[in-house]
């Protein structure tokens, strides 16, 4: 796996999103070389054809990112494959007609504006159409060459074990193959028969990598063959680190606090948290701009639906512990919480108006929350503010939740775009590993990642209830 922007990205993901922007520009390039053939160089020179290539370059990586088509795990069947894809040069055509309708310069060559012939843009669609599906192809015969492969052995037998195991067999864009595990093994599980197995399974499969998966390390880790191996250039690693990489959470089962004091991570330098200040507030600003159009129309349909305020303020926990006032447009009726008090909201929930559920579904409710990016109480990244009346309850059943309340929480964050709405305690420990492994690997580029991300989680209405 390869780090960018403090997120770990599979090699094979690299390769595929690589690849199909190579073969984007070239589709379009040898479109224009079939049109315009001799004055190709007035094309990509004097009518900025090399720059109307990288736009629609970037255009078809959205496109694909549009149907996750970068996610490999959750695309089940080569049918359900092949159908987004066909999506991508269709929606690609359609804006392809919406420019040429509207501006048709802007298009490679002539365009659709010259009557009786195709210009470079659509012949280079038409190539881009072939070209996908055969890396497509070419990708799934790729990765199963044995240099794309790396053999695992993975030590130990709880259900951390289990959970590592599981984690590597449903995340096939890994490329890691499980050499095996010593849940495996027959007979008592020792400090000898566990050794005897993995130098074996080492040996015989050519295991490029031991995880080391064991709660209780005293009397069965053979540190000894652990240390051989290490030495032979086998890759030795904790089964922390390894969750982190292939779920881009921290798991606090079983998280020894060395582990975070002596792991790396947490830093926050004042430059860091100088920029990061800055760049909420700009974004903020930024975001006012569409606010001020759309909130007449969102106070309107809230008067005309229901009785009460226009916004409803809540009482959040913030940095280092701090209540303040989040304020957002009012989803529920008046009394919601008139009668059981404080609690999360659920599917379908009958406190939630007709004018809300939209809201809330589209995320327009969260648009006065501007306003507490802007005065200091939140940043436009970051962990989600939890109610003070859930933050003692959450803190006594989940291990490592204050260390959420280190950093200033968001408007949106890494939990917030990796896992759905939470209503319970067990949604809670699972936003909080997110929360923790932002929290270890913020940075300015994570941030941006997040943003980028949370685009298409907002218009796709994932993870809001």
């Amino acid at each position: 796996m390869i780090r960018l922007f403090n997120v770990y990205i599979p090699v094979r993901k690299l390769i595929l999103l690589i690849g199909e922007a190579l073969i984007a520009s070239a589709s379009f390039l040898l479109g224009t070389v079939l049109i315009r053939q001799h004055d190709t160089y007035i094309a990509l020179f004097y009518e900025q054809g090399f720059f109307k290539i990288l736009v629609f370059t970037v255009l078809v990586l959205l496109c694909s990112h549009w149907f996750d088509l970068y996610d490999i795990a959750p695309l089940n069947t080569k049918g359900e494959l092949y159908s987004r894809l066909l999506m991508v040069p269709g929606l690609l055509a359609l804006l392809l007609a919406v420019v040429a309708f509207i501006k048709p310069d802007y298009l490679l060559g002539a365009g659709l504006s010259d009557v009786g012939r195709y210009g470079p843009s659509e012949i280079g669609l038409v190539i881009l159409t072939v070209a996908l599906f055969g890396w497509r192809f070419g990708f799934t015969w790729l990765i199963q060459l044995p240099i794309l492969v790396e053999r695992v052995y993975v030590l130990g037998t709880g259900e951390r074990a289990q959970r590592v195991v599981l984690g590597l067999r449903q995340n096939p864009e890994l490329g890691v193959e499980i050499a095996s595990w010593t849940g495996k093994m027959e007979g008592a599980v020792t400090r000898d028969s566990v050794a005897a197995h993995l130098m074996e399974v080492v040996h015989k499969q050519k295991v490029h990598r031991v995880i080391v998966a064991m709660p209780d390390r005293r009397g069965t880790i053979p540190m000894t063959e652990l240390l051989k191996l290490r030495m032979q250039g086998v890759k030795i690693e904790e089964d922390t680190s390894w969750l982190e990489k292939i779920s881009g959470k921290i798991e606090v089962e079983d998280l020894l606090p060395s582990w975070l004091v002596f792991g790396q991570g947490f830093r926050r330098s004042a430059a860091f948290r100088l920029i990061r200040r800055a760049l909420s507030v700009v974004i903020s600003l930024i975001g006012f701009i569409p606010a001020l159009v759309l909130s007449p129309f969102i106070i309107l349909a809230i008067c005309l639906d229901s009785k009460g305020p226009i916004f409803y303020t809540q009482a959040r926990v913030g940095k280092d512990g701090r209540v303040f006032k989040v304020v957002k447009f009012r989803t529920m009726r008046q009394d919601a919480e008139a009668a059981n008090g404080a609690q999360w909201a659920g599917n379908n929930d009958p406190r939630v108006t007709r004018v809300g559920k939209f809201l809330r579904s589209s995320r327009l409710d969260e648009i006065p929350q501007l306003w507490c990016v802007l005065k200091g109480d939140m940043a436009f990244v970051g962990p989600r503010p939890e109610r003070p009346e859930f933050i003692e309850m959450l803190s006594k059943e989940i291990p490592y939740y204050g260390v959420r309340h280190i950093v200033r929480p968001g408007l949106t964050g890494w939990a917030q775009v990796m896992y759905k709405y939470g209503s319970t305690v067990k949604d809670a420990r699972e936003k909080l590993q997110y929360d923790l492994f932002y929290i270890k690997n913020a940075s300015i580029g994570l941030d941006l990642v997040i943003m980028f991300l949370t685009v298409k989680t907002v218009l796709l209405r994932r993870g809001a209830q």
